[in-house]
C-alpha cells in the first residue's frame, strides 16, 4: 500500500509549515493526485486519519482532487483525454504520445489555524 508512504511524506509537509507559520491547527488539505498515481483516495483518507492522530491535523478534511489523464500526439500535436489508458491518438491514431496531465502529487493547499491567523 503505497498510500501509507504518500501520506508519511505529507505528515512531513505539514509539520514543517506549522513549524514555519506558527500554526496551531489543520482545518483542511487540499491535494491534487493524478490517475496515474494508481492513489486509491479512500485509502489515502484513512491512512491520513491514522498518521494525523496527536498532531496538529488531527481531524483535519483531506480533499482529494483526482487529476484525470490527458496526452499530446507528437504526430499531429493533438492533444486528448486517455480514456481507458488507451493511449493512441484520438485523431490520428498514433501511439507516440506525451503524457501532459495525470501524474500529478502535490499538496494544492492547507487551510489552517494559529496565532489568530487563517493560512491557506
Amino acid at each position: 500500500m503505497h498510500e501509507a508512504a504518500i501520506v508519511e511524506g505529507l505528515m512531513r509537509i505539514l509539520d514543517r509549515q506549522v513549524k514555519l507559520h506558527g500554526i496551531a491547527v489543520v482545518k483542511r488539505v487540499n491535494l491534487r493526485v493524478g490517475r496515474l498515481r494508481a492513489v486509491e483516495p479512500e485509502q489515502l483518507r484513512a491512512c491520513f486519519d491514522m498518521f494525523a492522530e496527536g498532531t496538529p491535523a488531527e481531524g483535519a478534511a483531506l480533499d482529494i482532487e483526482v487529476v484525470p489523464i490527458r496526452a499530446r500526439c507528437r504526430h499531429c500535436g493533438s492533444e486528448f483525454d486517455v480514456a481507458g489508458y488507451r493511449f493512441e491518438c484520438a485523431t490520428c491514431g498514433g501511439g507516440d504520445v506525451d503524457v501532459v496531465q495525470g501524474q500529478e502529487l502535490y499538496v494544492e493547499s492547507i487551510e489552517a489555524s494559529g496565532n489568530g491567523a487563517v493560512t491557506k
